[in-house]
């Protein structure tokens, strides 16, 4: 798998439609050989996992060494679908809700927009968590989790690469930038030294452009090996739509610059469609339409060089799992999948089998930007809409065509 690197990394973000963030706690190996024999099937070549960090660290010197296996066990049914995954520690973040285990509870840090959820209980409005970067002791046990997993796992030949962590500052912010680097450091190093020659990312987001929150595509790009970015043009502001196909691959370039010219993996992208039944977010739009989006995406991102794509997500989830954290409050995220539920395929699925098994293609030139790296920290959002503004005018004008935002 390492040695594919000429190809278009093609791939989509996993959990099962019943387990949902279970998956590990609740692992069925015969559901999850099926489900990734389905992602095969459909011209997917990768992967992406997460390891829930209650799930494989319940003590902070305490790894579940039956979770790890199980985990070993996922990747021993991707190299029999051969596909290629990408596995995500420190989960984290994850669709609104932020899963801490009850030892890394009780700081003064985290991100109060987002509920904390920890031994299976949603945390008092407000719950504080410790501070990943600055608390010894909580990196410490992540320095554990880290090398017990990459020992676990190390040699395996289904494992692409390893991800330090999604979307972390939406959990807890690093109090300076020497803080957040040190910390990277020492998550690669730890990684490296457990599984060699494997190759590290970090999954950022959009919100970590518009904002400075200490990890970027600057500090991504020193210590790992590429670069990850997560968009939405639901979530952006500045965007023209819903389905604006130009958000993803214009965040592609901007993180890409940022990083001074590293490989840019765009790990997250997506659109929720709206429910055959069951209440309907004003975000989800019609499954056609999101099959366009998906297909217009792919293709701008393959043009311009990116390393590969990830679909968010593999499938619907389970009406059962409705009344809990975080489909019983954020309902977009029940319908992000590329198959329903019931495992009928999403029109999506056919648009990427279409474009399967593509070649790599050289970065795009950086040579657009007007600004100087320094120019768009000093007014982070306003640069970044503006630039978009630009990038849609220069590409409606290659297109030949007239755009309206």
């Amino acid at each position: 798998m390492l040695a594919d690197a000429g190809r278009f990394r093609l791939g989509v973000n996993y959990w099962p439609a019943a387990a949902a963030m279970r998956w590990l706690a609740e692992y069925d190996g015969a559901i999850t050989r099926g489900d990734f024999q389905r992602i095969a099937d459909a011209g997917f070549d990768a992967i992406r996992v997460f390891v829930r960090w209650e799930d494989a660290q319940p003590g902070a010197r305490h790894i579940d060494r039956h979770i790890l296996g199980r985990l070993v066990d996922a990747a021993d049914a991707a190299t029999e679908s051969d596909l290629a995954l990408i596995v995500t520690l420190f989960t984290g973040h994850m669709s609104g809700v932020n899963w801490i285990p009850p030892w890394a509870t009780g700081g003064a840090a985290g991100d109060r927009r987002f509920r904390v959820v920890s031994g299976g209980q949603v945390r008092p409005a407000g719950s504080g968590l410790r501070n990943w970067y600055s608390d010894a002791d909580v990196v410490g046990a992540q320095e554990r989790l880290a090398a017990a997993t990459a020992d676990a796992l190390s040699g395996h030949p289904a494992v692409w690469a390893w991800d330090l962590g999604n979307e972390n500052s939406n959990c807890t912010l690093p109090p300076d930038r020497s803080t957040a680097e040190a910390w990277l450091q020492r998550m690669a190093e730890t990684i490296r030294r457990g599984d060699p020659g494997r190759l590290v990312t970090v999954g950022i987001h959009m919100e970590d452009l518009e904002e400075d929150r200490g990890i970027g595509p600057a500090e991504a790009g020193r210590w790992c090996d590429f670069v990850s970015m997560h968009g939405y043009p639901i979530y952006a502001a500045w965007s023209a739509r819903a389905d604006d196909d130009r958000v993803v691959p214009f965040l592609e370039l901007v993180t890409r610059w940022l990083a001074g010219g590293a490989p840019v993996l765009f790990e997250e992208f997506g659109l929720p469609t709206i429910p055959v039944a069951g209440p309907v977010s004003p975000m989800a739009v019609d499954e056609h339409l999101a099959a366009q989006y998906t297909g217009s995406v792919l293709d701008a991102l393959w043009a311009q060089g990116a390393l590969g794509a990830m679909l968010w997500c593999f499938s619907d989830y389970a009406t059962t799992l409705f009344d809990s954290a975080p489909l019983d409050v954020a309902v977009h995220e029940r319908t992000f999948g590329l198959w329903r539920a019931d495992g009928a395929a999403k029109p999506a699925v056919a648009a990427v089998a279409s474009r399967s098994d593509r070649p790599r293609r050289p970065p795009s030139s950086l040579s657009w930007f007007d600004i100087e790296p320094d120019e768009f920290y000093a007014d982070r959002a306003g640069q970044l809409s503006r630039l978009y503004r630009r990038y849609c005018t220069e590409t409606a004008r290659a297109d030949g065509a007239i755009d309206t935002v």
